[in-house]
């Protein structure tokens, strides 16, 4: 019995697989299914589930409201529904910035000396060894009324004679896509890096042969081949801050409501946890549809390298 376990590669495929298997069955399957059966249901009085089969936590977070003035059945409610829209966009914008900055550094860090290399990566990634809060307090610090930011440019007008008001940075949607982008960038930089390094010599000595000038070769040769860590970085990067909620909450306070804080609020303050599933799935749906548009369109850089 043993022996023919040995030679048979199926086996010895499904052994190595199973615990992982049975890890995302249990951690991960049987919670979602969960989830979408709490979803269906609607919330009992003291915040505990009735369960049953009713899309009305999914219609309510797309708009339909069945609280309305004046007697109506229903009416148009876009109140949730900008919720979405906003972490959308918050997502989106966030990674186009991310992408902006970090590229330039990756290859400034991926074309330099073996021996500074590591210097600049372990720099890249000295952000991630403090806590995730704490980074994000610190930017309090920076951005508030009295703090750092506003305390440099009063001296600055000081020194010009200039009045000066103190600029209203904290609580602001600015303030959170500084956030977004400061706690995110460790993850574009480094896939983009990695797919940089990978790009030998040579090639560029071959465009410059063949007349290529700095701009084309980057177009042609550096750009393709180092799409496979763009894109993957943009995964990193889009599908986490479209579910985070600390950096809104401590950045953006009660002013920019993502929803990731609408999802928190609705299973440990309103105590609904038939919503709260319902807006995790809805997340899900729209952070899945997004990736599977645009791995569509970008492959993992395979397509682009093959034309």
């Amino acid at each position: 019995m043993l022996q023919r376990l040995r030679e048979n590669k199926a086996w010895q495929g499904t052994l190595l697989a199973l615990p992982t298997t049975l890890w995302l069955f249990v951690l991960l399957v049987i919670p979602l299914f969960l989830t979408l059966v709490v979803s269906f249901g609607r919330r009992s009085p003291d915040g505990g589930v009735i369960y049953g089969f009713s899309f009305h936590n999914y219609l309510r977070l797309l708009g339909y409201s069945t609280d309305c003035p004046g007697g109506q059945a229903a009416c148009f409610d876009p109140l949730y529904a900008g919720i979405l829209w906003r972490s959308l966009t918050l997502a989106f914008w966030t990674t186009v910035i991310v992408i902006l900055l970090a590229y330039p550094l990756a290859y400034f860090i991926a074309r330099s000396h073996p021996r500074r290399r590591n210097t600049f990566l372990m720099l890249v990634l000295v952000p991630l060894w403090t806590n995730f809060v704490i980074r994000v307090y610190a930017w309090m610090m920076l951005l508030r009324e009295q703090g750092v930011i506003n305390g440099v440019l009063g001296w600055i007008a000081a020194q010009f004679g200039i009045p000066f008001q103190p600029l209203q940075m904290l609580y602001t949607p600015g303030a959170v896509l500084v956030g977004m982008v400061y706690e995110f960038l460790p993850f574009m930089i480094l896939p983009i890096f990695t797919s940089l390094e990978k790009i030998e010599l040579p090639l560029y000595e071959a465009a410059a042969d063949l007349g290529a000038n700095p701009f084309r070769t980057f177009l042609r040769v550096t750009l393709p081949l180092s799409m496979p860590g763009v894109v993957a970085g943009t995964i990193l990067v889009f599908i986490p801050v479209m579910g985070t909620f600390i950096v809104s909450d401590l950045l953006g306070g009660k002013q920019v409501i993502l929803v990731g804080n609408l999802i928190q609020n609705q299973f440990l303050s309103a105590r609904d946890p038939t919503f709260g599933s319902a807006a995790s799935l809805i997340l899900m749906i729209m952070t899945l549809i997004v990736t599977y548009f645009y791995t569509r369109k970008f492959g993992f850089g395979e397509e682009i390298i093959a034309a």
